[in-house]
């Protein structure tokens, strides 16, 4: 197993996350800040791509080029587009406002599926909190689907490949409470089928954020020095097996990505305002622009 180099690429005051690589630099946001950050591999520094931003967090590209990002703090969904107003894709279900939505991921119909936990201090706007999708409509709007009922905190969030699997970090916080990696079946009418636990975190931190190598294996962030094994970027297969951890040098992992020219440099943010880069992993990423 190769021994990874983490090179310090951008470090904040205070949490990184939602990596998402436009082509030839990396978007990650500075939550508290409500700022969408931009560092350039030409420069080695980070300039502010977006203000106001709601305290964005996940981002992801659709293959049309299209950004996405999850506002936590406005309660919702939202396209980003350079120099132009936000777009709104959804803040509601069903009249209620979402809770704190905080990742995504996007089917090649279109459809974002996102997780809305409750992370901050707010009342839970809805009861509980869990899965959904919003879909595209013929006249450009979106509507939201709840697709899960059975979360406790979901947090990161993938679509297989292929289109049939959904997999979602189950990540509800303190040391009693067994963090999960979970899947689901994916019908074919865009239901869900029974949830299946692919690994237990026990008493440690579980995944925050996740993405996929070119061989379909998930590499995700999680861990924490305060209890469990440590912070750590884990591969696992789509059957939950570790193939590989790698420990961090900094706390609490957030996200992960692959970027670069070649996709094969691994970026990774964390809980503590550091954004690394990882350019000796041996792995590679899927190309999604």
């Amino acid at each position: 197993m190769t021994e990874w180099t983490f090179e310090t690429i951008a470090e904040r005051n205070s949490l990184t996350e939602g990596p998402a690589w436009d082509g030839t630099g990396l978007l990650y946001s500075h939550c508290a800040a409500d700022l969408t950050m931009r560092w350039d591999p030409q420069t080695g520094e980070s300039s502010v791509w977006r203000e106001d931003t709601g305290g964005a967090n996940g981002m992801v590209f659709d293959h049309n080029g299209r950004l996405f990002a999850c506002e936590g703090k406005n309660r919702r969904v939202v396209e980003y587009v350079s120099g132009e107003p936000t777009q709104l894709i959804v803040d509601n279900f069903d009249g209620r406002p979402f809770n704190e939505p905080n990742d995504l991921a996007i089917d090649d119909r279109g459809r974002i599926w996102f997780t809305d936990p409750n992370y901050g201090d707010r009342p839970l706007s809805i009861p509980t909190e869990q899965v959904y999708r919003a879909d595209p409509q013929p006249d450009g709007s979106y509507t939201a689907v709840r697709v899960t009922d059975d979360m406790r905190r979901p947090n990161g969030i993938l679509i297989s490949p292929s289109g049939d699997r959904l997999f979602v970090a189950d990540s509800v916080g303190g040391v009693a409470a067994h963090p999960r990696f979970v899947s689901y079946p994916i019908n074919l009418d865009g239901s869900l089928g029974e949830q299946a636990t692919l690994h237990d975190f026990g008493w440690g931190r579980g995944i925050d954020g996740m993405c996929w190598d070119a061989d379909n294996n998930i590499v995700a962030s999680a861990g924490s020095h305060i209890y469990g094994p440590g912070p750590m970027i884990y591969v696992f297969n789509t059957d939950g097996r570790v193939l590989e951890t790698h420990r961090t040098p900094s706390d609490m992992p957030t996200n992960c990505l692959f970027g670069g020219p070649d996709y094969d440099e691994l970026f990774i943010t964390y809980g503590t305002g550091t954004v690394h880069r990882v350019r000796d992993s041996g792995l590679k990423g899927r190309q999604t622009l």
